[in-house]
């Protein structure tokens, strides 16, 4: 059977038109005599929207009861059974109720395309799973219901359903998407203009990121591999020298020339690990190119030209940046023409500039031979088994020497040759050879124990044993000098995954930094000092002050340190990964610098909020019922007898209540003082919630007819102080109370999953800017309160303080049509089995989510 195709309908924000351009669609398929069916469509009560669903069959919807709530989801079984060809299903996010046949309505679309029917779907970009994050911080709301990429970019097509914010705006107002009620706070919050060209920008980003996988996916499928120029990506091939700032600021130039240009850096380096790259300048040049808003690569490659335009083709490059050749004219006679020529040759139809710099030409000297690979004590021992062997060799041919055994002989002092090459290198090898041809030419060629060369031959066949030394040896050292890089690069990769490992497990970055780098280098001790000479870190055994290091590097260009290594004497490789280490430990360093200066700035900006605002709470709240009560009382010593005992008992009341207020403000801040010191006492026990909540309610004297109660009558006790409890409520209800329009009501409802409680207390005030919803809990807040009778703003605090201190949370949600919940979680005391979500869960839809 083949599968159903999916059509997904993308859009910026709710109410661009998604749904009715579904239902559009629908109804054009079905004059053109498809089979259409409308399996679930969300109309919000628009009248537009339910206007184009008539003409067009609707699958009844399936009727799912959860904890006394009825809920109207998708019926699977019922579209399956009626074998539609198009089915319309609607938010495609969506979580069906608990019940359902799955868990998520796009894996009922999954069912449905099995099934082999085709499918057209909408969605919004903030329920794209991948973007949940960047749309929280464009528009504070965090998005419940996801939709994974895979299942949206699995889609045969996407359209994106796209409207000019603000004309979203313009149709917001004139009530197209929500009803009056909740068009204010709307406009004010999620649909401001800023949040909606974010999205809109968003959702055209992912879509172009859509093509372009697509388009690279149809390329691969036709064996297409010239470079498509549908947009300049620029790749800037670095080697790691000094020219490389010059190469990227060049590259960032010709990619800005056109617009959504791309700027990529690539180093290559060999298979064997051989750089002569600087670690230092190459770490540079990544800060610098992510900077310039390109991305840095890696590759590795023995042909270096092959392995750059490769990867030049793999990113759909259109020009290659190259530096010209930092080697002087003799170099390029014996060493040929270099990495550009060769980069010229393979690159087709890509563009390559070669830019000058001031290393380029630099160097006029001949080419310098690469020092040995082996060690000391191999060339030694390839010198001892010459002087051995030869002899030991001889005596054994001489024993057994016959006229006829002159080939044996030759042969025999070659394998001496081979295995001294193999042993020792080219050195002893050479050595070895011009041994063997002066013996075999002394003991058994005519005349004997002559050293004569009369026939050319002879020499022939010296020269053949020096070249037979020399090409083994070359062997031998480049096997040699391979498994030094390859185990230099193993330490190398372990060192580094060894530090990040460490930060990781919690150790700081520097001390580890330190510890493997002694470690990895073999050394006595390691240290890291400061430029005034304190030490910052040090490993190994204790280092005197006195003794001079073996080797010093400097950490950073300010210095910011100095790293002293000894113990260890370092050959060229092992200083290429102490410079590595060194650029990794001036990040190091550098990040735990800012990371303190933040630190210390961030407590001395709270510490002087908390200050500024203690004062002007005190010099307005404190202050306000202190001179009451001073007024009072003056009032009464000074009339004495003459006052009436109706004026007495004002002022005596007046004071009363005064003093009262003052000293409610001052437990509330020495409340605060012990919450922020952490000495709260806490004594948790088994609290029944709904007791607590109508002593809350007693206390603040609220009537049935100022609240709906939606009470769970199977709740757990939970595990909290009483008293705190009880007055983490008050501060909530009072608050909900204070800011209650007149007419409306506040609603308190209780649930439980999964080992949590819930408070849900919902009012439907002005409510609170998703930007400020943090601010709330701060002490000295008081949104709204301009009259300066409402208290010093610790309500809120208090009531979170309390909260996590019982081991719960208090937190601020946006009330669906305006307005402000309040949710305070506690674990149960105990923990039924309660794996479906609460029935508020259900019924308290996202504000984001409509079609």
């Amino acid at each position: 059977m083949k599968r159903g195709t999916l059509r997904v309908l993308l859009g910026a924000a709710p109410g661009v038109g998604k749904t009715v351009e579904m239902l559009t669609e629908g109804a054009r398929l079905r004059d053109e005599g498809r089979d259409v069916v409308i399996g679930v469509v969300e109309t919000h009560g628009r009248a537009m929207t339910t206007a184009r669903t008539e003409g067009i069959e609707q699958i009844p919807r399936q009727r799912v009861e959860h904890r006394g709530v009825a809920l109207d989801e998708l019926d699977l079984a019922a579209v399956l059974r009626r074998r539609p060809e198009v089915a319309l299903i609607d938010e495609l996010a969506h979580t069906n109720a608990p019940g359902s046949t799955n868990i998520k309505r796009w894996q009922d679309v999954e069912d449905l395309r099995d099934a082999g029917i085709d499918v057209i779907t909408t969605v919004n970009v903030q329920h794209i799973e991948s973007l949940g994050d960047v749309v929280q911080r464009i528009t504070g709301v965090s998005q419940a219901e996801t939709v994974p990429d895979a299942v949206v970019r699995g889609a045969d097509q996407i359209e994106v359903i796209d409207v000019a914010p603000q004309a979203l705006r313009d149709r917001l107002s004139a009530g197209f998407v929500y009803p009056a009620e909740r068009i204010d706070a709307a406009l004010s919050n999620y649909f401001r203009l800023g949040n909606l060209t974010a999205l809109r920008e968003l959702a055209l980003l992912w879509l172009a990121d859509e093509v372009e996988s697509s388009l690279a996916q149809y390329r691969e499928q036709q064996g297409i591999d010239a470079p498509w120029q549908t947009r300049e990506r620029v790749v800037v091939a670095l080697t790691g020298g000094p020219e490389g700032e010059t190469l990227l600021r060049r590259g960032a130039r010709i990619a800005a020339r056109g617009a959504g240009g791309e700027l990529i850096a690539v180093h290559v380096s060999g298979q064997d690990g051989l750089s002569s790259s600087d670690p230092t300048l190459l770490s540079a040049q990544r800060t610098l190119v992510e900077s310039l808003g390109g991305s840095f690569h890696a590759v590795v490659g023995d042909d270096i030209p092959r392995a750059l335009v490769s990867f030049a083709r793999s990113v759909e490059a259109t020009q290659l940046v190259l530096g010209a050749s930092r080697r002087g004219r003799l170099a390029t006679a014996f060493t040929g023409p270099g990495i550009g020529a060769a980069v010229i040759r393979e690159s087709g139809e890509i563009d390559v500039h070669m830019v000058t710099h001031g290393e380029a030409n630099g160097a006029t000297r001949l080419p310098r031979m690469a020092r040995g690979a082996l060690s000391r004590r191999r060339v030694t021992l390839g010198f001892v088994v010459a002087l051995i062997g030869g002899p030991v060799l001889s005596w054994l041919l001489t024993a057994f020497h016959t006229e006829a055994a002159i080939t044996s002989e030759v042969l025999g002092y070659q394998l001496l040759v081979v295995v001294v090459a193999l042993i020792g290198g080219i050195w002893p090898a050479l050595f070895a050879a011009v041994l063997s041809g002066v013996t075999l030419d002394f003991l058994f060629v005519a005349p004997l124990y002559k050293v004569t060369v009369a026939d050319p031959l002879h020499a022939l066949a010296l020269g053949l044993y020096v070249v037979i030394a020399i090409l083994v040896s070359a062997i031998v050292d480049q096997a040699a000098r391979r498994l030094r890089s390859a185990k230099r690069s193993a330490a190398e990769s372990e060192l580094l995954a060894t530090v990040a490992g460490s930060v990781l497990r919690g150790e700081s970055a520097v001390p580890a930094l330190v510890s493997r780098t002694r470690e990895a280098l073999g050394a006595a001790g390691v240290r890291l000092l400061s430029p005034e000479g304190a030490v910052l870190a040090t490993d190994g055994e204790p280092v005197r002050g006195t003794e001079d290091p073996d080797v010093r590097v400097q950490i950073g260009s300010g210095p910011q340190a100095v790293l002293e290594v000894h113990g260890a004497r370092l050959d060229a490789s092992e200083q290429r990964l102490l410079g590595a280490i060194a650029a990794q430990l001036s990040g190091a360093l550098e990040n735990a610098e800012l990371t303190e200066q933040a630190r210390r700035s961030g407590a001395i900006e709270a510490a002087d909020q908390v200050r500024s605002a203690l004062l002007s709470a005190v010099s307005h709240d404190v202050r306000r019922p202190l001179a009451a009560a001073v007024a009072a009382v003056g009032g009464l010593r000074t009339a004495g007898e003459r006052l009436e005992p109706a004026d007495r008992a004002e002022l005596l009341e007046t004071a009363e209540e005064s003093l009262g207020t003052l000293s409610s403000l001052v437990t509330d801040l020495l409340d605060v003082s012990r919450v922020q010191a952490g000495a709260l006492a806490v004594r948790l026990e088994p609290t029944d919630v709904g007791s607590v909540i109508l002593a809350s309610l007693d206390e603040l004297r609220i009537t049935p007819a100022d609240l709906e109660l939606l009470l769970d009558p199977a709740l757990p006790p939970v595990a909290a102080d009483a008293v705190l409890l009880k007055r983490v409520l008050v501060n909530v209800l009072a608050n909900a109370q204070r800011h209650t329009p007149v007419g409306t009501r506040i609603a308190l409802s209780t649930s439980e999953l999964r080992g949590t409680v819930e408070v849900r207390v919902i009012d439907h005030g002005p409510g609170v800017p998703a930007d400020r919803l943090g601010d709330i809990f701060l002490p000295f807040q008081r949104h709204g309160d301009t009259d300066n009778t409402s208290g010093l703003g610790l309500g809120l605090a208090l009531s979170r303080g309390f909260t996590e201190g019982m081991g719960g949370t208090l937190t601020a949600e946006a009330t669906p049509g305006g307005g402000l919940t309040m949710v305070v979680s506690l674990p149960a005391h105990t923990t039924p089995d309660a794996s479906a979500p609460s029935p508020s869960s259900l019924t308290a839809p996202d504000p984001s989510e409509h079609a």
